[in-house]
């Protein structure tokens, strides 16, 4: 009998894990075989091999996954990108349209605007704070309307019911990404998104050892991406599995301390003279300050900035810090400080960040693990003149 458990802590821990234990095993085996004898499949997408992840090891983490957002069904991929354009090529084909938030991941933003085009595949940008407007774009070729849960990387909040309740009565797809966010903080299928995904390189993993994706939602479009993915081969190795397994385990305890060591840090910031603006959904100034506070249960350990003085004085600043590691990426147990400028949205044109309002001075800042007390410390020394 497939035991339930209510709380998102218990599950991190025991949901997916196999019964009984293998040979009495308390950690996941690594099964690093390429191949699986043949147990009588009828189905190719039933035999056993790494390329269509669904080893013992994969298992564990599709139900794990689908158990933490209350979903139907997961998928993990080999990269964030992995699961992202499976996904899209799994919901859209040639001749379909596409809307998207206007404010996305570079790589996302570089798949919709420079792949999709060349498949048949049409799409609009949309605001994601101006319902009103969407209809506008709609076209009969629509088939989904994707956005992030809190964007990459001004950490804005789109109105994410509206997002829902537009794909409800559109009869559209509707994604999300809600890497930023993580199950702790946000759970797309309990708000009605048909799909999840995530760069698992980031919370769900938090040790910044490994590269992956995973998709969560609804069992018919899972298993449409699960076929997709068997064909474009973006599989994850069993040792990732195994490292992402072992690191989700402590997702809840390193997330909720994200959470309230961004919002002590994004506090200082913003009463910091050297400071010109802090984005951050914690603070009462953010302007979808209220709408995060009814739909998350945490703000993410994720902030950006801009200090005065533009790029000089954030890379003067940056360099100047003694703890934060300068490197793109985010997630880990270790703050990472990096411009978006010159690496996640390094893809779009200048004219394109600064429509969107991506200054080059901008700071994207992944709050670790460490006191929040010694961070605002070091800060405080790499913001003196």
């Amino acid at each position: 009998m497939t035991k339930k458990y209510l709380s998102i802590d218990t599950k991190l821990i025991h949901a997916g894990e196999p019964e009984p234990r293998i040979l009495g095993a308390v950690s996941m085996p690594i099964f690093q075989s390429a191949m699986f004898e043949y147990g009588g499949e009828k189905s190719y997408d039933d035999l056993k091999y790494i390329r269509l992840n669904n080893t013992p090891n994969h298992a564990a983490l599709h139900a794990k996954l689908a158990a933490l957002e209350n979903a139907e069904a997961a998928l993990v991929t080999a990269s964030g990108m992995a699961a992202i354009s499976t996904a899209l090529l799994a919901v859209l084909s040639q001749g379909d349209h596409l809307l998207a938030q206007d404010c996305l991941y570079g790589g996302t933003h570089d798949l919709i605007t420079k792949d999709l085009p060349g498949l048949g595949i049409s799409f609009d940008f949309i605001d994601g704070n101006a319902p009103g407007s969407w209809e506008k774009k709609l076209k009969p070729s629509t088939k989904a309307i994707y956005v992030e849960t809190m964007t990459n990387p001004l950490i804005q909040v789109a109105d994410l019911r509206a997002v829902v309740e537009f794909a409800k009565a559109h009869h559209l797809v509707s994604m999300i990404d809600n890497t930023f966010a993580s199950p702790i903080n946000f759970r797309p299928a309990e708000w009605g998104f048909d799909l999840s995904l995530h760069s698992c390189t980031k919370y769900l993993n938090g040790h910044s050892d490994i590269v992956a994706g995973a998709v969560i939602g609804k069992a018919d479009l899972l298993e449409k991406t699960v076929h997709k993915l068997n064909h474009l081969g973006g599989s994850l190795d069993p040792h990732a599995c195994f490292l992402l397994h072992r690191g989700m385990k402590t997702l809840a305890v390193r997330v909720r301390y994200q959470n309230e060591s961004t919002l002590k840090i994004a506090r200082f910031l913003e009463s910091h003279p050297a400071v010109l603006k802090v984005n951050y959904p914690g603070l009462t100034s953010h302007p979808a300050h209220e709408r995060a506070r009814s739909l998350f249960e945490g703000f993410s350990g994720m902030l950006s900035f801009e200090v005065k003085g533009g790029v000089e004085a954030a890379e003067r600043f940056m360099k100047k810090t003694t703890l934060p590691v300068i490197a793109p990426s985010l997630g880990g147990i270790e703050t990472l400080l990096t411009r978006p400028a010159t690496t996640s949205h390094a893809g779009l044109a200048p004219e394109e960040r600064q429509r969107l309002g991506i200054s080059d001075a901008l700071i994207r800042m992944s709050v670790g693990i460490e006191s929040p007390e010694d961070i605002i410390e070091d800060f405080e020394q790499a913001l003196r003149g």
